[in-house]
């Protein structure tokens, strides 16, 4: 148990550390007026998600704490949509397309919603 949260969380770190890189240096070539650096890192971390997943499941199956390491904490901590993204897609897998359509428009559209309530909240305390 303590070996796995060691790895989640020196995963985590390097994923931060790793979508704050990607993020600046595309930032720097595209600018700020579209959030490039933010769109890439999501991208690219469903597409490593799903090398590892795949991976994972067809060639080697890693010990837990590697699986830990790569998936939860560093790609978990570099974007969040990559495992937004698995989740829909084995939903999709499972056969369950209403359920998946479901998840995507719920969590695009609830999670908007509960930043700007966070945010209008806060607004109306200052």
């Amino acid at each position: 148990m303590i070996s796995t949260i060691a790895a989640i969380a020196s995963g985590g770190a390097l994923g931060a550390v790793m979508r704050y890189g990607a993020n600046e240096a595309v930032t720097k070539s595209f600018g700020t007026e579209f959030p490039f650096g933010i769109l890439s890192v999501n991208i690219l971390g469903s597409f490593v998600m799903g090398l590892l997943i795949s991976y994972f499941a067809h060639i080697w199956t890693p010990p837990p704490e590697v699986r830990s390491f790569l998936v939860t904490g560093m790609l978990g901590a570099f974007t969040t949509f990559s495992t937004f993204s698995l989740q829909f897609v084995l939903l999709v897998e499972r056969g369950q397309p209403v359920a998946a359509v479901i998840y995507l428009l719920a969590s695009v559209f609830c999670a908007i919603a509960a930043l700007m309530l966070g945010m209008y909240i806060v607004r109306g305390l200052v």
